[in-house]
């Protein structure tokens, strides 16, 4: 639509599934999103008019979700979380895929990508998904790795209705582990190290600055409330910025 409204065009349709998570790619003549429904989640792009619609990623018994366009607009990023034995969607791989669908490629391997993620305490708890995001002008991105058989304290509980979209039981005493923020390149597979923590806390959330010189993220150890930090792109000078208003977490950080 117009900034005033007008012109309203309808990109989805009734009866598609619930579709979100838009990206406008970097020429602005095409948007790509997910779509929920009886097929899974899918990842679609398609002209601003609706016309045009290509399936970039959709497969059973997967959930492919918030496509990100690369600077060049050659490649959207995306996580695959496998829905059968992982309900809580806590795990998930990294792909990218061709705007036109015409390829797929699954970038890491053994879903250790923190993707549902679920911190905090009784009085504190949070919870959303973790998306990676694309470097500003460079073919890398972030990517949530969690250590080997690490375990959250919030655990799911499949043997009961999931009535507030979070359906989980706090056992801090049988968390383990934690994650730590890495570069990817998707093209070449290499990955780099950014944070890193002893005892192991869990690092999440991802968001460039607009130069592509820092990143600010998410950092809560096992059962405290989200903090707010910022590093430089390399991983340098990592520095806490605040806990929120009383200290009840700061999550979801954007740069003006």
């Amino acid at each position: 639509m117009n900034l005033d409204g007008s012109d309203q065009v309808a990109v989805t349709k009734e009866g598609e599934g619930f579709t979100y998570c838009v990206a406008l790619s970097p020429d602005a003549t095409r948007l790509a999103f997910h779509a929920t429904g009886p097929a899974g989640y899918r990842v679609f792009t398609t002209k601003l008019d609706g016309s045009d619609r290509k399936l970039v990623a959709g497969a059973s018994g997967h959930l492919y979700f918030g496509p990100a366009w690369s600077h060049d607009g050659e490649w959207l990023l995306y996580v695959d979380c496998h829905t059968v034995g992982g309900p809580g969607h806590d795990w998930a791989d990294l792909c990218i895929g061709r705007p036109d669908g015409s390829e797929h490629r699954v970038v890491t391997r053994g879903r250790r990508h923190w993707f549902g993620t679920s911190y905090g305490g009784p009085t504190t708890r949070g919870s959303g998904s973790n998306i990676p995001r694309w470097a500003p002008r460079r073919m890398v991105c972030t990517y949530t790795r969690a250590l080997p058989d690490s375990r959250t304290a919030w655990q799911y509980a499949p043997d009961r209705p999931d009535t507030d979209h979070f359906n989980r039981d706090y056992m801090p005493e049988q968390a383990r582990g934690g994650t730590e923020i890495c570069l990817l390149g998707p093209l070449t597979g290499q990955i780099d190290r950014l944070t890193h923590s002893d005892p192991p806390v869990w690092d999440f959330r991802t968001a460039w600055s607009p130069d592509g010189a820092r990143i600010a993220f998410c950092r809560s150890p096992v059962g405290c409330a989200s903090e707010l930090w910022v590093m430089d792109a390399n991983g340098g000078n990592s520095r806490f910025l605040t806990r929120g208003v009383d200290d009840l977490g700061a999550d979801h950080p954007a740069w003006l």
